[in-house]
């Protein structure tokens, strides 16, 4: 029977995982039962995705990363190289904590970068750009650059990915699509041209 989805011959997905049309998972991949992916998904090598998390469609996953119970990723989210989710604020061995995860939420287009991690119990909003090897500590606001560890604001972004310059009347516009934004009490929105 073919799938309309593609597991690499490496790759686990146990029974009751959905997959999406399209969706691709490479070498040493495990997806558990109860984990869901939306269409057009990509999961590099060594992807680890556990019950009930969500991801969205379009989403893509780079090598070595595990999405921990309690994550829901939102359409077209980018998943750096070795990037980290934690879903229990304080671990211990010998203390079973199963069950009282934090959630975290990863809005749509939303970028984290290689090797950032992402403390439980914060979202991350749609559009936002988090950079390589930050820390996040606290809720990350639409189009914010968040660097550093613990990581802090650092500017705005495009939904393509540019950094936003604004002007003295909080008007920018993204270099590569022309899409413009405006900031107005410490929040951007993109203005419908």
């Amino acid at each position: 029977m073919n799938k309309p989805y593609f597991i690499h011959e490496t790759a686990v997905a146990d029974d009751g995982a959905t997959i999406g049309a399209g969706s691709k998972v490479w070498h040493f991949s495990h997806i558990m039962s109860g984990a869901t992916l939306g269409e057009g998904c990509n999961l590099g090598q060594n992807v680890f995705v556990a019950s009930g998390v969500v991801l969205g469609h379009n989403v893509k996953v780079q090598n070595n990363v595990s999405i921990y119970e309690g994550v829901v990723c939102e359409d077209d989210v980018f998943l750096g190289p070795s990037m980290v989710f934690t879903n229990v604020i304080n671990p211990r061995s010998a203390v079973n904590r199963r069950g009282v995860y934090l959630h975290t939420r990863v809005g749509k287009g939303a970028t984290i970068g290689a090797n950032a991690t992402i403390v439980c119990g914060h979202d991350i909003g749609a559009f936002a750009f988090v950079g390589a090897g930050a820390v996040v500590t606290r809720s990350v606001p639409p189009y914010a650059l968040v660097v550093g560890n613990p990581a802090r604001q650092s500017g705005w972004m495009s939904e393509y990915g540019h950094r936003l310059a604004f002007d003295d009347k909080g008007a920018a516009s993204c270099p590569e699509s022309g899409e413009r934004y405006v900031l107005k009490d410490g929040r951007v929105e993109k203005i419908d041209n």
